[in-house]
């Protein structure tokens, strides 16, 4: 069984038509009912509310004739959380706060398996194999689950900065508002 995952640049919470079309593209599943986890890790707990309402109302804006459940992620209840889901949202913030929770779990590539795994910024960065990062100035690893080295909020002046990257790996340059899907 694959798994599709789909990156996107940042901001998708702005509205705009190229954000509608990710959030359609999230919601494109052969299914009539859909469970959506939505993982805030890389966000400082206070805004967790905010944050979820505004993905939560892009989805819901966005769906035309899916009945849609959602969870807010719990890193105590987060195993069981994937398993029920259908859809796995890691939104964006920092980046190595997020990583780190996910490292947490050695299992974590097969629970999302057969899964839609998107991720924005932060969340495309951490299911890359390696990422530039302009607000930690460096290149990281990321899961490695998409073998691609990645730049969000894109803007040209920043696309040497992978060549501290492995060579092997294609360039993924995702500006804000656009996305990429991969089906692995």
């Amino acid at each position: 069984m694959k798994t599709k995952y789909i990156l996107h640049g940042g901001y998708a919470t702005k509205k705009n038509k190229e954000n509608d079309k990710f959030f359609k593209e999230i919601l494109s599943i052969d299914k009539k009912e859909l469970n959506i986890l939505i993982v805030l890790f890389a966000k400082k707990k206070e805004k967790y509310n905010r944050k979820g309402e505004a993905i939560i109302n892009q989805f819901s804006f966005n769906n035309v004739d899916k009945a849609l459940t959602f969870d807010i992620a719990d890193k105590k209840l987060l195993e069981e959380q994937i398993k029920k889901a259908d859809i796995i949202y890691l939104h964006g913030g920092e980046t190595l706060k997020l990583l780190e929770v996910l490292k947490g779990f050695a299992n974590f590539s097969k629970l999302i398996k057969g899964k839609v795994m998107t991720g924005e910024s932060a969340g495309a960065y951490v299911l890359s194999a390696c990422f530039y990062s302009k607000s930690l100035e460096g290149c990281f690893e990321g899961l490695k689950l998409i073998p691609v080295k990645t730049i969000c909020h894109y803007e040209e002046k920043n696309r040497e900065k992978l060549k501290n990257c492995s060579a092997d790996l294609k360039e993924l340059l995702l500006e804000k508002h656009k996305y990429k899907v991969f089906i692995i």
